[in-house]
């Protein structure tokens, strides 16, 4: 009885095996389909700051351009940093650093796109936390209080589930 209950209370969760046991997803089954999955991610500073980046006179060297190399870097990691993730061919990873002033800060946009049998969410998301990780290094001798803030999915197409649109997109 006790083994009918976790087995019916696990049969949903396609990460979970029967005994609640944590397993990568079988994908053999579907067909290849193109994917992709846009995340953003905000990094927060004090005008200060911003005005330094601006100008490239950060102590590290060009901030930006190290932040978006380490976002499309940390995409094609993301099977190695998240356990149950799938490896993934990776057709285009674009990551773009973009000033916004009334922040003061940056916005940090990351579009992943795939043919392969399961999407690319995991790829974004980790290109944009990765981006705003590295951009954070890269200014802490200006300022330790950075902010990163409201990492998330924007969009995501193909596959079985199909679309999705965030609401603040």
């Amino acid at each position: 009885m006790m083994q009918e209950n976790l087995d019916s209370n696990f049969s949903n969760l396609t990460h979970l095996d029967n005994q609640g046991q944590a397993q990568m997803v079988d994908v053999s089954h579907k067909e290849p389909s193109i994917r992709q999955a846009v995340a953003v991610a905000r990094v927060r500073m004090l005008p200060q700051t911003f005005a330094t980046i601006q100008a490239g006179n950060a102590p590290k060297g060009d901030v930006l351009l190290t932040a978006r190399l380490a976002g499309v870097m940390a995409a094609k990691q993301t099977a190695s940093l998240i356990p149950l993730c799938h490896p993934l061919p990776l057709q285009k990873i674009e990551v773009q650093v973009t000033p916004d002033p009334q922040l003061p800060g940056y916005q940090i946009h990351a579009t992943v796109k795939t043919k392969a049998e399961t999407g690319v969410e995991m790829e974004a998301l980790t290109a944009v936390s990765v981006a705003a990780l590295t951009l954070y290094d890269m200014a802490k001798a200006l300022e330790k209080t950075i902010q990163i803030e409201s990492i998330r999915l924007l969009s995501k197409t193909g596959g079985k589930s199909g679309e999705y649109f965030s609401p603040e997109s």
